[in-house]
């Protein structure tokens, strides 16, 4: 695919776990990226020179904090600048914290509803006018199968994705008769650094093997038992991208080994 071809993606807190698992497949189809989330500087350039050189795209890297609008405003305007244009968004950045509605910190409350849903929002109000002008886009909203069921203790997180949720489908309606289309994405466990990290100190927690400990905590929601991977969301991310998909928008697809089949 030449430059001039390719279309661009922006994955929002793509520097670890499913973003870096959907960045690396979307690269791998052809397209030019732009990587956003915290971390080690040299290790995110690390990742961004990776990209380049194994997919032989173009790839630059923005810290814009979900947080703040104006900072999402310049992400958008930067990936014109840099890369020609924005015809991808995979609005991937969240967050979580558990507790009981009584005890939930008002703090984590407005942090989760902001980087998990309003930063979507934020991003595609920016990157919309340039899809509409070229009549071509493609909105990938990361949502959770907390955005479909409810789990306990996870008010703002459940509150949030089923948020992002309805959002996909009020843009997927604004933009049914254009070249766009708007789905989510609802993974249930998928096994990221992040979710080891919780395995292994349930292991040490509970005195039992990892394997144990990583069964224990995949079974109770999802029949499959297994854990779905980031590459697996990657692909079917690209898989929207496709011309195959065009005639997707609105959907709600379940990444979750039959959690919210029960």
């Amino acid at each position: 695919m030449t430059t001039s071809a390719r279309r661009v993606a922006l994955v929002t807190g793509s520097t670890s776990g499913i973003g870096l698992g959907v960045v690396r497949k979307l690269a791998a189809s052809g397209q030019d990226i732009v990587l956003n989330g915290f971390g080690d500087a040299k290790e995110i350039e690390a990742i961004r020179v990776s990209l380049e050189a194994e997919h032989e795209v173009r790839a630059r890297y923005h810290a814009a904090d979900m947080t703040k609008p104006q900072e999402i405003a310049e992400m958008v305007a930067f990936a014109h600048k840099e890369l020609g244009s924005l015809d991808v968004v995979v609005n991937n950045a969240g967050i979580q914290h558990t507790a009981s509605i009584e005890e939930f910190p008002v703090a984590k409350w407005d942090a989760i509803l902001a980087i998990n849903l309003s930063s979507a929002f934020h991003v595609v109000q920016h990157a919309l006018p340039g899809m509409r002008a070229r009549n071509w886009g493609r909105v990938i909203n990361i949502a959770s199968a907390h955005g479909l069921v409810a789990s306990p203790f996870k008010a703002a997180y459940v509150a949030a994705k089923h948020g992002l949720v309805g959002f996909t489908k009020v843009l997927a309606l604004e933009t049914a008769t254009t070249g766009i289309t708007a789905n989510a994405i609802c993974p249930g466990w998928v096994l990221t650094p992040l979710v080891q990290k919780q395995i292994d100190a349930a292991a040490t927690a509970e005195g039992i093997s990892v394997d144990e400990a990583q069964k224990k905590l995949v079974a109770a929601k999802q029949p499959s038992q297994r854990f779905a991977t980031p590459e697996q969301i990657g692909a079917l991310a690209v898989f929207l991208c496709s011309d195959a998909a065009s005639s997707m928008t609105g959907a709600s697809l379940p990444v979750d080994g039959g959690w919210t089949a029960q």
